[in-house]
């Protein structure tokens, strides 16, 4: 298909390129079908139909997100093959917080200057999150802003639907004092706290492509290392465990998210010495003089996720969790409270 339209063109919108890039992305798209979907890219909306086989109250789940000023790094870098498992991680990783099986997953990009190939590059990282939680491609946007944003620079979201059972979904009061704590270990930052990053760091071509013998590579390759995907291990986990809350360590770290998932009466203590964090979050507290206040109200701290159980379940999880290729430790435990978090 060719643009006809020469006066859009010539404000800036380059349709043909629009049309370059759907055929593109359509080969990662395909990479992520699903028995579920009914259609192709292309049409007004994406069609599926969930198998509600054995379920006697289906449950719709969704979750939306983006990747923040992450993509800075990307632009400079000029590495756009990664940002899309963040976008897909961090929509899917919520999802699974209830204990939903991701369906699907849309995306919506927006760029000055719509560039096909770049466009596609973005789109694979999209298809191989989804591929890595088990979810399908099966619709998006592209935009093209000229004038709202420079021309290599984009914004990317998308949003994620998943399906439980009613009486299937966690249940967060069912947590008590004696409960443990278990953490998934992260990789690395994820999306989250990159407005502090970027302020910490000169954020140029020349200091991003520096070795770092503490990080064991170049400050760019760590700082762009896309966000881990649970979905597969957590569901794994779900069949075979009670598991009584799950939390997504995102944006405001532990102290915003874990409170999120505790009953009325109850508080996490955090043993900190059984923290695993990798040492990017030891560089930047250091580097920018962050207190450790600061540090678990930003960043992840190298816990991805977290999984509360019995403690009668607390080995059978972790070797679950281990099996399926997902460090996994206890990193605390339940009381009685209501201080939230408590690291001690």
């Amino acid at each position: 298909m060719e643009s006809m339209n020469e006066s859009y063109r010539s404000a800036g919108v380059d349709i043909t390129a629009g049309y370059k890039a759907v055929e593109l992305i359509k080969a990662h798209a395909a990479k992520t079908l699903t028995p579920g979907v009914l259609t192709d890219l292309g049409g007004f909306g994406g069609l599926y139909e969930p198998d509600i086989a054995g379920m006697e109250h289906p449950v719709l789940v969704s979750g939306t997100d983006g990747v923040g000023t992450k993509l800075k790094l990307a632009f400079i870098l000029e590495k756009h093959d990664t940002v899309g498992i963040d976008c897909v991680a961090m929509c899917v990783n919520d999802v699974i917080c209830s204990g939903a099986k991701p369906l699907f997953f849309l995306d919506y990009i927006a760029a000055g200057k719509n560039y096909p190939e770049k466009t596609a590059a973005i789109v694979s990282g999209i298809a191989e999150g989804c591929i890595q939680s088990g979810c399908a491609l099966i619709g998006g946007e592209t935009a093209e802003h000229p004038g709202l944003m420079p021309d290599d620079e984009y914004d990317l979201a998308g949003f994620c639907v998943g399906i439980a059972d009613k009486d299937r979904l966690l249940k967060s009061d069912s947590q008590k004092p004696g409960d443990v704590l278990i953490a998934l270990k992260s990789s690395g930052l994820r999306s989250n706290g990159f407005s502090l990053v970027r302020k910490i760091f000169k954020m140029n071509r020349h200091s991003l492509e520096m070795d770092c013998d503490e990080l064991g590579g170049t400050i760019g390759e760590c700082l762009l290392t896309p966000t881990r995907i649970y979905v597969k291990p957590i569901l794994e986990l779900l069949g075979k465990v009670n598991v009584k809350a799950i939390t997504h360590i995102t944006g405001g770290g532990f102290y915003e998210n874990i409170p999120r998932q505790l009953p009325e009466g109850i508080t996490a203590a955090i043993d900190s010495a059984a923290l695993q964090i990798p040492q990017i979050f030891t560089l930047i507290a250091r580097l920018g003089n962050v207190s450790q206040k600061d540090m678990f109200n930003t960043f992840n701290m190298g816990v991805g996720m977290t999984v509360s159980v019995s403690k009668n379940d607390a080995d059978k999880t972790l070797a679950i969790l281990n099996n399926a290729g997902v460090q996994a430790y206890i990193m605390g435990e339940l009381r009685r409270g209501n201080e939230g978090v408590v690291l001690k």
